[in-house]
């Protein structure tokens, strides 16, 4: 009897549960009282069969309290489901069947604002208003989880009922954050300024971290909406937390003292700020060459090599054959020689020399640092750098040259035009390259011996001066 009261669950077949409820009228009680867990009304409700819901619950009303093994009341399928007249007819049952939570300890109101459906919201605030103010097992309101899975209208909806009561418009989860700090993170921009256009929405709120929504902004990764996000925060008037210059009264007396002691701390290392700078400037500054360096060197180790063992034209593929009378029918080779250098042997010459080079001086960069010796001096970072020029250099002839065994005659004059202008460029970039880092070396002895005055520098704009002074150290 019970399979067939399934089916026609399944079916929302309301005549066959008629005839099921004759047969047998206590089959109801005996579903309720057994250890099933989904209940003929959890299968009707996530289907949407409104006239098998009226039946069941006309027959028996405390179905609608009975969860499955998630915890969930058929009030949560139907709102997962988008079920709006099915949850009106759920939440005219009465008792607590709305404030019910599941095992993520969320209501049938959070799973219907979670998966978007518009409908649904409308109905339970206008059946239970109140629904709006319970919160998830985090502290979050429907308004947190809107904003938290980018389900615009759907907030519209609970917002309009919410903004009657600012504590729950601006109620903060268990992190301290407004649905605002949410909506910022996710940088919806649509959700941002329907937010701050509300009445009693306090874009200020600090969360635990004692930032505002400006501030969440800020440290999150930049973005191509984060200037319009700021523009629409600042209009309804958000600030950074350092522009407000307030400290609120829920610290506590010992985290005012910490902060106090933090404060002082940082007024007496004052004095030693400059050298301290000066000691972590070259570490940065190395590291990022360090890293730098191994990039390009590992790149330009990997073209010469692959270029070494595969030259332009190719190898031979076979060995010459001879005739009868011991002469060549094809031109000397031997099977995996270059081609290139039968036919053109000053120009793989060159092609060798300038991809040895390159290869010989990025290899060379790499053993330096991986080395491990202890090579933190800025003058050791300027001699690899140089190397790295060499390399470079080196990789631009063997290009040409590769350039050139791979043209036909007929186009000589245009490929000679072409790298002569080519080379040209490279050495003026080669020459303002070196030029620029004379005058760093320049000014570095001018500062050095007292000739020029050295100006006292923000912090903000001391790197690149520091870095000029350290190189030639």
């Amino acid at each position: 009897m019970e399979k067939k009261l399934s089916e026609a669950a399944l079916q929302g077949d309301a005549k066959t549960l008629g005839q099921i409820l004759e047969e047998d009228p206590l089959i109801l009680d005996k579903i309720i009282v057994s250890c099933i867990s989904e209940t003929p009304l959890h299968t009707a409700a996530t289907l949407g069969h409104l006239k098998f819901v009226k039946e069941l619950l006309s027959r028996k009303p405390e179905l609608a309290a009975e969860l499955d093994s998630q915890g969930c009341s058929p009030l949560h399928l139907a709102a997962a489901k988008g079920h709006a007249a099915v949850v009106k007819e759920l939440l005219s049952v009465g008792g607590e069947v709305g404030f019910a939570r599941n095992a993520d300890g969320r209501t049938a109101l959070h799973v219907a604002a979670i998966k978007g459906r518009t409908a649904v919201l409308a109905e339970m605030v206008r059946v239970k208003p109140e629904l709006t103010q319970v919160l998830t097992d985090r502290g979050e309101t429907g308004l947190h989880l809107c904003a938290k899975w980018e389900r615009v209208e759907a907030l519209k909806v609970l917002a309009e009922e919410m903004s009657r009561d600012g504590e729950f418009l601006n109620w903060k989860d268990c992190e301290g954050n407004t649905a605002l700090h949410i909506a910022i993170t996710k940088k919806n921009l649509q959700i941002i300024e329907y937010l701050v256009a509300l009445n009693g929405l306090q874009p200020n709120a600090l969360n635990k971290s004692r930032l505002t929504a400006l501030d969440v902004l800020r440290q999150s990764p930049r973005g191509l909406r984060d200037m319009e996000i700021e523009y629409a925060l600042r209009k309804a008037g958000a600030s950074t937390v350092k522009d407000l210059h307030v400290i609120s009264d829920d610290w506590a007396p010992e985290k005012i003292k910490e902060l106090k002691k933090r404060v002082s701390s940082q007024v007496s290392s004052t004095n030693k700020a400059n050298g301290k700078e000066k000691e972590k400037k070259p570490v940065d500054w190395m590291g990022r060459k360090r890293s730098a360096l191994m990039v390009v060197a590992s790149l330009i180790a990997t073209v010469a090599f692959q270029a070494g063992l595969t030259p332009p034209g190719g190898v031979w593929q076979d060995d010459y054959v001879v005739d009868e009378n011991g002469n060549p029918v094809s031109d000397p080779h031997s099977v995996g020689h270059a081609v290139l250098a039968y036919k053109e042997p000053k120009a793989y010459g060159i092609f060798m020399i300038c991809n040895t080079v390159a290869f010989l001086s990025s290899l060379s960069i790499i053993l330096i640092l991986v080395s491990g010796l202890p090579l933190t001096r800025r003058r050791w970072m300027w001699v690899q750098m140089v190397i790295m020029w060499i390399s470079i250099t080196a990789l631009e002839a063997t290009y040409f040259i590769t350039l050139t065994g791979m043209s036909p005659d007929d186009v000589g004059i245009m490929l000679r035009e072409v790298t002569q202008k080519s080379v040209l460029a490279w050495m003026t970039v080669m020459a303002v390259v070196f030029i620029g880092n004379i005058i760093r070396l320049n000014l570095w002895v001018l500062r050095k011996y007292g000739w020029i005055k050295e100006k006292r520098r923000r912090s903000e704009s001391v790197d690149d001066d520091d870095d000029d002074q350290d190189v030639f150290e």
